[in-house]
């Protein structure tokens, strides 16, 4: 047991930065290591392509050379989900584990997003996945089930699609959907360690900050942004956000403010100085946008915040001293909308689009598209967000995972 808690330490403080151990890289803000190819095709760039064994809408994460994944096959009423895990050099699989599913699974899921959408999360020596009613998973890099425990029994139209987080010294789980809580797990064993109820119309993964009292994880839900104690789970701060439903994107911690987009209704987006105690609204929200987004998360880059919107293919930058867009434009040639957030490398932004049509801008507050790289001829299921290690790009369809860097 000494020996797994080592190695969890391990991956959590000295992991490579290279690696992309969760759901939009490290820290959740999306921003990759090298460079890549101005762009790229099924010919161009293309260093490997593997067919996964079944569909789904989680992202690929990577630590210490593999890459994982998850997927599922079968019918609704006899779902498997598989954990996968890949050379992230060679794309070669290692391993694919089968877990067993809580069943009766919900008959349909809106717009087929399916039963493997959370994203996992990994450190140097384990993984760990979350598959909604079905519970959380760890298993070492071997494919080893090293615990299994669950967090709730509830079902939502949308399915269950909030990736994990791993903190200093527990698994967070939003549990939303399965429970109405967010939930820490010890990642030695699986047990819970607290739970704060009340979470309610929350899509992302919790979101760790540091505050001058500790960490906070903050959890942006239906009318608000709220903040809670780390090591306990009481609440901190909350702070009015406009916002009148549910909220998907993952928040954006930086320099000791978190930025938080919506879209669905009311205003689109808040900034909120973080350190605060019980209603902060009048004194710690520093600004408010017009517009927002429903699904993709954002990046923060250079004194801007930029996002692309779900549905219209708009991309916006921000600019985050005053709120004020430097601009919002359309995307052209047209995505057809973008639930993959997009990622930051080398001065560029990616945005994958639905369809597997592309967009290279420059990370800059002057529009500009660089390049409109095409995958499966723009007619493929792409709800995945890429991953970037090593310069290189992974991005995961419903049918294949692609890695793309230069020859």
């Amino acid at each position: 047991m000494r020996s797994f808690v080592m190695l969890v330490l391990l991956g959590l403080c000295t992991s490579v930065r290279a690696d992309w151990p969760s759901f939009h890289g490290p820290g959740g803000l999306g921003r990759g290591e090298g460079r890549l190819p101005a762009t790229w095709s099924h010919t161009e760039a293309m260093l490997w392509k593997v067919k996964l064994p079944g569909t789904g809408s989680s992202s690929p994460v990577i630590a210490g050379g593999k890459l994982f994944l998850t997927s599922w096959t079968g019918t609704p009423q006899k779902v498997e989900r598989h954990v996968l895990c890949a050379d992230a050099g060679t794309g070669a699989l290692l391993w694919d584990k089968t877990v067993e599913s809580v069943l009766p699974e919900q008959e349909r899921i809106r717009e087929d997003h399916g039963y493997a959408s959370a994203t996992p999360v990994a450190t140097a020596a384990h993984v760990f996945v979350f598959f909604g009613k079905s519970g959380v998973f760890c298993f070492d890099h071997s494919g080893k089930q090293v615990w299994h425990t669950s967090v709730g029994a509830g079902i939502d139209g949308w399915g269950s699609a909030a990736s994990l987080t791993l903190g200093k010294d527990a698994l967070l789980v939003n549990a939303c959907i399965e429970s109405g809580a967010l939930v820490a797990l010890d990642p030695k064993t699986g047990k819970e360690k607290w739970r704060a109820e009340g979470v309610k119309e929350c899509w992302h993964a919790p979101v760790v900050a540091q505050e001058p009292k500790g960490d906070t994880v903050i959890m942006a839900m239906s009318g608000g942004v709220h903040a809670f104690d780390a090591a306990t789970g009481a609440p901190r701060w909350s702070c009015k956000s406009g916002i009148g439903w549910y909220m998907c994107p993952l928040p954006a911690v930086h320099e000791g403010v978190v930025y938080a987009v919506g879209g669905r209704s009311g205003v689109g987006g808040l900034a909120v100085k973080l350190g605060g105690e019980g209603d902060v609204t009048a004194t710690h929200r520093l600004w408010t946008l017009p517009q927002g987004t429903n699904v993709p998360s954002p990046v923060v880059h250079d004194g801007h915040l930029y996002f692309v919107h779900d549905v219209k293919g708009e991309f916006h930058c921000v600019n985050l001293k005053t709120g004020e867009f430097a601009f919002s434009e359309p995307i052209q040639p047209r995505l057809d909308g973008a639930y993959a957030s997009p990622v930051l490398v080398d001065g560029k932004i990616i945005v994958i689009g639905r369809g597997g049509r592309c967009a290279v801008l420059q990370a800059a507050p002057v529009f500009k598209v660089l390049a409109s790289p095409v995958l499966e001829n723009g007619r493929g299921v792409f709800n995945a967000t890429p991953a970037v290690h090593a310069s290189r790009l992974y991005v995961r369809s419903n049918q294949f995972l692609y890695c793309i860097g230069e020859k």
